[in-house]
């Protein structure tokens, strides 16, 4: 029912809910256009670069529904505006970063500030809305998700064109700085005193497995898949995870509530979830740096000719479009044309651009746009129906904290994919350090680089395949959980909550 005493000032909280969440979803963005400057300026390897971007999606997963309880019980305003302080102090930090190593941990440092921006933006928007507009607002809000992933790489080439790397760092501080005053002076604050005690040490836990593990992989290529530092990474990491699920059947209020894995339509639309991230983080990491590396486009050229695929989906949600196909279709099969597609574009990018031609990677790219606007609504309806509504936040913020594994993951992944294809193919007679990255094996290849080049795109192409060959399998299965709940009954509903209208 609509609320009579709406906030009059509540579409401007919301443009600076967006305003905050714009930055963080830009960084990763622009980061990715950054890479290439950033392995030359700073001496990075792959693995290294790697970490620059799974530091800050990691402490983010880890943190994410942690963060979420510590606004529920402390305040949703005073979290935001400790994450935006934290954020600004890792983006200065990032900027001045004098070799990778440093720059790593301040991303880290982004990434818990982050953690704390997202898990607190929906919260508001939610609270500040009444039911019937609540869907408007979340629309809105989901919208500038999209709208960051399109301008990223464009504003990131923009300033590369012009300054160093360093500028796609400097460019949060004057907004985190808007968005402290604009939230300290706009924003209500809201609490709820009976929340869940925050689960601090399953947040260490689920931190330092999937860090064990995706340190692994990313590390797995270079020193050998059976080397003991690798075994030890990824040993480290299943114990800490198998002690995270321990400790959360043990507990009142668990981070993560396993029993909702039990529910075989929240498992497949958490699964498709977690694919549409693998697949477009993975994806852009390696598009990137086929197109300043293999097709030689300029860091602007090459942000501009990877925002078809965000336009794509901008386009589409925003227009309604998606919404109207999909409504036509069951969340099942929904799911799985959007992940086809997604894998189709995957396969399309890799085999036309290959051989230097953009029109065929311009086809990946609407098509992987058209394919997360078409699954990404229903997996949100899938998650919606699939757990209690008194639990919505908690599921909101799983699916924000998979989703950014799927991203690290993509990045791992379809990086380790392309090392260890790269050093494979890299001809004989060049030293251990060749492998590291393009640019060293050229300094080492000398009249090689040919040769070089062509093993680096044919290394690329074969992660883009490995990525669409996981997408589409992926998306089937994921499709055949949600086929096998189609008839399960629906979660027993609960009086919604009131609209917070103060602190």
């Amino acid at each position: 029912m609509t609320d009579p005493q709406r906030r009059p000032d509540r579409w401007v909280i919301l443009a600076v809910i967006c305003l905050a969440q714009l930055v963080v979803i830009l960084d990763n963005t622009i980061l990715n256009v950054a890479v290439p400057s950033l392995t030359e300026e700073l001496g990075a390897t792959t693995s290294q670069t790697q970490w620059v971007i799974g530091a800050y999606s990691l402490a983010q997963a880890g943190l994410l529904i942690a963060a979420g309880g510590l606004a529920d019980r402390y305040g949703r305003k005073k979290v935001q505006m400790i994450g935006l302080g934290l954020f600004g102090a890792g983006s200065l930090a990032a900027a001045l970063a004098g070799d990778p190593g440093q720059l790593i941990a301040a991303r880290a440092g982004m990434g818990v500030g982050g953690s704390l921006l997202l898990a607190t933006s929906l919260a508001i928007v939610v609270r500040t809305f009444d039911a019937d507009e609540q869907p408007k607002a979340i629309a809105a809000w989901t919208a500038v998700a999209s709208l960051g992933v399109a301008l990223g790489p464009v504003i990131g080439g923009l300033l590369l064109n012009h300054f160093w790397w360093g500028s796609t760092f400097l460019v949060n501080l004057p907004v985190a700085a808007l968005g402290l005053i604009a939230v300290g002076r706009l924003v209500p604050e809201s609490k709820d005193p009976r929340g869940d005690r925050p689960d601090l040490l399953g947040a260490v836990l689920s931190t330092a497995g999937l860090t064990g593990l995706v340190h692994a992989v990313i590390q797995g290529p270079g020193y050998g898949w059976t080397a003991p530092r690798t075994l030890l990474a990824g040993g480290l990491g299943a114990l800490f995870l198998l002690a995270f699920g321990f400790w959360e059947r043990r507990i009142e209020h668990p981070l993560l509530d396993l029993a909702f894995f039990r529910n075989a339509r929240f498992r497949g639309a958490v699964s498709g979830g977690v694919l549409v991230s693998f697949g477009m983080g993975g994806s852009l990491f390696l598009l990137t740096q086929h197109l300043q590396f293999v097709l030689h486009y300029g860091p602007l050229d090459a942000g501009l000719r990877t925002a078809p695929m965000a336009l794509t989906v901008v386009a589409l949600n925003l227009t309604g479009t998606g919404m109207r196909l999909t409504a036509r279709l069951s969340p099942p099969a929904a799911i799985a044309t959007g992940l086809s597609l997604l894998a189709g574009g995957l396969a399309a990018i890799a085999l036309f651009g290959h051989g230097g031609s953009y029109p065929g990677i311009l086809l990946g790219l609407v098509m992987m746009g058209a394919g997360v606007a078409c699954a990404q609504p229903a997996m949100a309806g899938a998650v919606m129906t699939s757990i209690p509504p008194e639990k919505a936040g908690v599921g909101s913020g799983l699916m924000g904290t998979l989703g950014e594994l799927g991203n690290s993951l993509g990045v791992a992944v379809l990086g380790a994919v392309l090392a260890a294809n790269f050093a494979a193919a890299l001809p004989a007679g060049l030293p251990d350090s060749a492998a590291r990255s393009l640019p060293d094996a050229l300094a080492a290849g000398g009249a090689s680089a040919g040769t070089i080049r062509s093993a680096f795109a044919d290394s690329l192409t074969a992660g883009q395949l490995i990525g669409a060959a996981a997408v589409l399998a992926g998306g089937l299965v994921a499709a055949w959980l949600l086929s096998r709940a189609a008839d399960a009954p629906p979660a027993a509903s609960t009086p919604a909550e009131p609209v917070a209208q103060a602190g």
